[in-house]
């Protein structure tokens, strides 16, 4: 997460795996390709916050809602934690209203053709059954598509500016969340076959 300044507005900027929530006049913006970013707010309360989160897993088990399964997991954990840390700043849950961006074909797998069902897609059919779970309306979004997507959260009136990528920075981008996808692919695949013994 960095921080920057834009105009007079101070801007945060959050990575894959990050979250940020404030009370503050602040901007916050993202970078997406198929991850998701969740932009929850209360407008009673005066609370906004933004998640960027990628599943770690595609293969979702058949018959099971991702909610449920081990995919799921993970986008449960990044909502939770912005949850969390929006109610520490004074939000109430029952308030809580969203805009969801990302989900795009932009990594392009071989595996993703073979299930026809690629890595944004699962991301997007999990944010849309985590909000209707958890009863928080969407109230704008921009998902799937083939293309990444800059987005741009406002804290002052919880507007969304959201710009399509071109395509050079789209091929960095793919290598971006390629990395991600696999480190997280590792780590849960090795904190699985990790024992502990008391």
């Amino acid at each position: 997460m960095i921080t920057l300044p834009y105009k007079n507005i101070r801007r945060i900027v959050i990575d894959p795996g990050e979250y940020y929530a404030s009370r503050e006049a602040e901007i916050i913006s993202t970078l997406l390709g198929s991850c998701v970013a969740a932009c929850l707010f209360d407008p009673v309360n005066r609370v906004f916050g933004m998640n960027h989160f990628l599943l770690a897993n595609r293969h979702q088990a058949h018959g099971v809602p991702i909610i449920q399964s081990d995919e799921g997991r993970y986008g449960i954990y990044a909502m939770e934690l912005l949850i969390n840390a929006m109610m520490k700043k004074g939000a109430d849950r029952r308030n809580l209203k969203a805009k969801c961006f990302g989900g795009g074909n932009v990594l392009k797998l071989r595996e993703d053709r073979e299930n026809k069902q690629t890595v944004g897609d699962l991301n997007v059919a999990f944010i849309r059954e985590f909000l209707i779970n958890e009863n928080i309306p969407m109230v704008a979004s921009c998902l799937g598509g083939n293309h990444g997507r800059s987005v741009h959260f406002v804290g002052t009136d919880y507007s969304v500016f959201i710009k399509r990528i071109g395509d050079t920075l789209q091929q960095q981008l793919e290598k971006t969340e390629r990395h991600f996808w696999k480190k997280n692919i590792e780590e849960h695949e090795q904190s699985t076959s990790k024992t502990d013994f008391w």
